[in-house]
Formats: C-alpha cells, structure tokens, sequence
C-alpha cells in the first residue's frame, strides 16, 4: 500500500506554518524598535535553515553508509530515509537566500568578515585580527566553498534518488544498480568527511571570528546526525501507526532506537571534549566562545547539555526503551527541541552576544520551519512506492531479527 499525504497531515502542517508566520510576524513587530531587527531575523533564519538542512543531508549520509557497507536490515524502511532526504533542495534552497540576503547586508553583524569596515585597514571597525583571516573569510571564496558543497550534494543526492527508481523498473539491471550505489555511497561519504567539517566552519563558526577548535565540525556534524535519527525513527512510527510498512517489526526499530542511543553519547563526547579541553588550556583566543555563552546563557546552554545526554542515557539503556513507540517519541522530541536549542546557541549566541532571547519570532520561525519540513517530507513520501522493489537484500531485511 503506497502513501498518500492525509488531509489531516495537511491540515496540521498548514497550522503549523500559518501559526509560525503569525508568531514570527509577532516577533518582528515586537523587535521594530531595539534597532537589531535585521540581526536578529537573520540569525533566526540562518540557525533554523542550517538545522533542517542538516537532518536531510544527514539522513542522505546514513543512506550512504548503508549503501557502502552493503548494510541489509534496512533496505525494507529506506524510503523513509530517501524521503527525508526529499528536503535536501528546498533546505539548499533556503540556505542560499540566507545566504545571499547576508552577503547584501554585509553579514548583518552575524558574518562580521563580510563587512569591509571589519576587514579592511583603515575600516571604521578595522579588527587585525579578523583581517588576518581574510584569505579564507572573505565572500568570493566562500561562496565558491558553499556552492562547491550544495552542488555536490545535490548531484549525488539525485543519482541515488534517480537510480532507487531504476531500481523499481528494470529488475534485471537491479544488482548493478545496488553496486553502482555502492560505490556512489562510498565516495559520498568521502566528500562528506571534508565538506560536513569545513562547511560548518565557514556557516558556524566563522560567527566567532575570533574563535577556532578542530573538534567544531565533528560536534555539529554529530548533533545533525542524532537529529536525523531521531526524525527517521518518528517518521517510521508514524507511518506504522497509520497501518504503512506492516512487515516493520521490532528489530527495525530497536536498530533505528540504538543508533539515537549511540549518535547521542557520540554528541555528548564530542561537547565534553571539546569543552574540557578548551577549559584546561585556558587560552584567551579559545574560551571565549565559552565565555559568552556560559555566563549569559548558562540554563540554556548547560540545559542543553542535559537533555541531549541525560535523556537517551537514562530512558533509553534498556533493550525495552528502544522497542517502545511512546517512549521514543517522547525522547526524540525531546532531543531534537535539544539539539535545535544547540544551533541556536551556536548562531545567536556569537552574533547577538547577551542581546539574544528566545520569544515570538524565534518560536514562530521554527514552527514554520518544522510545518514547512513535514509537508515537504511527506509529500516525498508519497510520490515513490512506499516499499522499494528488487534490492537483493530485500529479504534479508524481511527477516531481520536481534
């Protein structure tokens, strides 16, 4: 039985980006008069468009590494995950208007690199140290960087769509397609280690000019895949819920359940690390990223922390944890509150400093974010059969059991 987008998934997706409009709209009428309006709208853009961009292309990367290990569990709930990666051009999409409408405002006091008078000696706001990155933070480079990036993704993200379609129609061909996606995924995957690291440096965290770590793309990269785990496996339940996928027994989930279990700890590693070892050395240059954020964000930020590990720690250890529907909808919307708490920290807390709050436009614009998100993925969903045909490893994925 293949999918079709509900009434009811239309009507609540349509609330909830009509609801976020109105929040946003609220916001932008409420912060008319602070003189940061054009910062703080641009920030709230940037953080929202960076997450949900991340869950696809996050998504499109365990597709990948399913296809490059010649993985079999997962073949029977690969849909779900292509659907998700069904946002990849309309998260390219807005990224790129965020991206252009920064580079026009001369960063908007977010990118300060993209301001001359930062950059340039002699500037009103000349900073030397800045300036002393200038052969990498500057716009022509960048923007050779960020659409060197989407261009890639973009085609390899077409060609596994393309050829999971090929797959369905032309059953002979149907081994030499499952080779050719994995080879296509292995060499994704090597296009992701670099680009996933240097493309969260030149979105991130190039907003602390000031500020470096090595460990920085790994931290983001680890935050973006938990999410994109965690809107799998609720995207997967739901669809169970609804009577789809009736051959999804409890070992997919359990499966789906500990890779939110490990990408946690692998977050909650990376925040410790990189945390502890900047707190040790206590170099002026690397904890004041640290600075900002403790002393005037310290609930939200430590908060952040908590739910991120706390949560999958202490709910999900158990082999029960990760076959309970309820449960893992209640600690996946937990986590992925969490983790869009963590970009949203990232971006405003570097570009708006103490300034930063959260109130109607930053509610408002993840709720657009999240209906427009849910429309785009289920409307994916329901243009493919729900169930992929011919893969070799179809039965294997049949009778997985754990």
């Amino acid at each position: 039985m293949d999918y079709q987008v509900s009434n009811k998934a239309k009507i609540w997706t349509t609330i909830l980006m009509v609801v976020g409009i109105v929040f946003t709209g609220i916001g932008i009428i409420a912060a008319m008069g602070d003189g940061n309006l054009g910062q703080k709208f641009m920030g709230n853009l940037l953080s929202n468009s960076f997450f949900f961009f991340s869950i696809a292309i996050s998504a499109m990367f365990f597709l990948a590494l399913q296809y490059a290990t010649e993985a079999g569990w997962f073949v029977y709930i690969k849909r779900v995950i292509e659907a998700i990666t069904g946002f990849l051009p309309v998260g390219m999409g807005l990224l790129l208007i965020t991206f252009i409408t920064l580079s026009f405002m001369n960063g908007a006091h977010i990118y300060m690199w993209m301001d001359p008078e930062v950059m340039k000696e002699g500037g009103s706001h000349y900073d030397e140290l800045s300036s002393m990155k200038g052969a990498y933070l500057n716009q022509p480079f960048f923007w050779v960087r960020t659409l060197s990036y989407l261009a890639i993704y973009y085609i390899m993200w077409n060609g596994f769509m393309k050829r999971s379609v090929l797959q369905d129609e032309n059953p002979a061909d149907a081994i030499d397609i499952h080779f050719k996606n994995y080879r296509r995924g292995a060499l994704f995957l090597v296009f992701f280690a670099v680009f996933s690291s240097t493309s969260s440096w030149d979105w991130l965290m190039s907003i602390d000019i000031h500020w470096f770590s090595t460990l920085f793309g790994w931290y983001v990269f680890a935050g973006s895949w938990t999410s994109a785990m965690v809107v799998i496996i609720m995207l997967l339940l739901y669809l169970k819920k609804l009577g789809y996928l009736p051959k999804v027994n409890e070992s997919h989930i359990h499966d789906i359940g500990k890779w939110v279990f490990a990408t946690s700890f692998l977050w909650a590693y990376l925040w410790f690390s990189q945390y502890m070892l900047i707190w040790y050395a206590n170099i002026p240059e690397e904890t004041t990223y640290y600075l900002m954020r403790v002393e005037h964000y310290k609930l939200l930020y430590f908060g952040m922390f908590v739910i991120n590990f706390a949560f999958p720690m202490l709910i999900l250890m158990s082999r029960d944890a990760k076959r309970h529907a309820g449960i893992l909808t209640f600690v996946g919307l937990v986590i992925l509150a969490g983790h869009w708490l963590d970009v949203w920290i990232m971006v405003m807390g570097g570009s708006m400093g103490p300034t930063a709050s959260i109130g109607a436009m930053e509610i408002g614009m993840a709720v657009l974010f999240l209906g427009l998100f849910v429309r785009v993925v289920l409307v994916k969903l329901s243009q493919s059969p729900l169930v992929a045909k011919n893969h070799p490893f179809m039965d294997e994925s049949l009778h997985h059991e754990i």
